[in-house]
């Protein structure tokens, strides 16, 4: 492992609330909830890091297959609301 160069050292002197640096300060309120996350183990933030979210079509079918990519991108663009990002650029 190598050891710390000058820049290492002065971005970890660098205060979280905005101390040296000239970027906005964190409010203190986020800066609580995330040391209180920081300190619960790490099974207990990997449960509550992922969100489920419905997906409409997407969710309703256990699996879907297709011959072809181009199968797959038709039935996209044919089935699938714009705002879930699987349409064609």
């Amino acid at each position: 492992m190598s050891a710390q160069t000058d820049d290492d050292q002065e971005s970890t002197s660098r205060s979280l609330t905005g101390g040296e640096d000239e970027s906005p300060a964190i409010p203190p309120d986020w800066l609580a909830e995330f040391e209180a996350a920081a300190r619960r183990p790490l099974e207990v933030r990997m449960r509550y890091s992922f969100i489920h979210t419905y997906k409409p079509v997407m969710d309703d079918a256990t699996y879907r297959s297709f011959e072809t990519m181009e199968d797959y991108r038709r039935w996209c663009e044919q089935n699938l609301p714009s705002w879930l990002g699987y349409g064609r650029v």
